[in-house]
């Protein structure tokens, strides 16, 4: 698992969807994970489910006092920190017009500040046990625009510039930072997306949570010379678009 030993992974919004799934293939990896969510009975319950070398904390990722708790207790109970997993995020619906200004802010404020502050907590600790590994769950709205969820897409293109700012910044501590960009995917979160978001692409389908997990695993793990990169998992959305051949006469 690259060139450092620590086996202690902090992974944000680990309670349901994509950051449960991501939690279950770590601690197959036998890496230990404090599963943080705001989410207490959802993610007590994964942490049951994986056994003693998972944990439950809770976490507001926009307050920098629960963040320096939740790296503390992580170190006391597995030892040095070494991967930090930033995987919380909302989404809300609403056009530049009509999104109010407090669910804006609210949607950065999660998405993209609470990701910069992990880093920014994480780091030195991460530093001092000589390396680790830093991966942040975006979004093809990170790489693309979309309409009507203006705040979404700012923060996770937000996000992505801020993954290769702090790539090269700890690179030399042997830190190791990438953006994740998964598509549509089957979560709590696109529960009310209808399956025609999909259906244009080149694999005409919802992804599932296991399969962000196994990438991000891979990264983790195996892409040790991978930093300030991009692995995207869309179904070949962002690739382009198929357009309509002429009849051949």
């Amino acid at each position: 698992m690259s060139r450092f030993s620590a086996r202690n992974a902090i992974v944000t919004g680990g309670a349901r969807g994509i950051g449960a799934a991501i939690a279950e293939a770590l601690v197959k990896e036998d890496i230990s994970v404090v599963i943080a969510d705001l989410l207490e009975h959802e993610g007590c319950e994964v942490a049951r489910k994986l056994g003693s070398t998972a944990k439950f904390c809770r976490l507001d990722v926009t307050d920098d006092a629960n963040w320096r708790i939740v790296i503390d207790e992580a170190e006391e109970a597995f030892g040095p920190l070494a991967i930090l997993v930033n995987n919380a995020g909302i989404l809300d619906f609403g056009g530049i017009e009509t999104q109010s200004p407090v669910m804006f802010r609210h949607v950065v404020d999660v998405n993209l500040y609470g990701a910069w502050l992990g880093m920014h907590l994480a780091a030195p600790r991460l530093r001092a046990g000589g390396g680790g590994v830093i991966v942040n769950i975006s979004s093809t709205a990170g790489l693309l625009g979309y309409a009507g969820i203006g705040g979404y897409v700012a923060s996770k293109w937000g996000l992505r510039g801020l993954t290769k700012a702090a790539a090269i910044e700890l690179g030399p501590a042997g830190i190791r930072v990438c953006s994740v960009h998964p598509g549509p995917i089957h979560t709590p979160m696109t529960a009310g997306l209808d399956a025609s978001v999909a259906a244009t692409q080149p694999l005409a389908r919802f992804g599932e949570p296991e399969e962000v997990a196994a990438m991000v695993r891979f990264l983790i793990t195996e892409a040790t010379f991978s930093t300030g990169s991009e692995f995207v998992l869309d179904g070949g959305a962002t690739a382009g678009q198929a357009l309509p051949l002429p009849n051949a006469s």
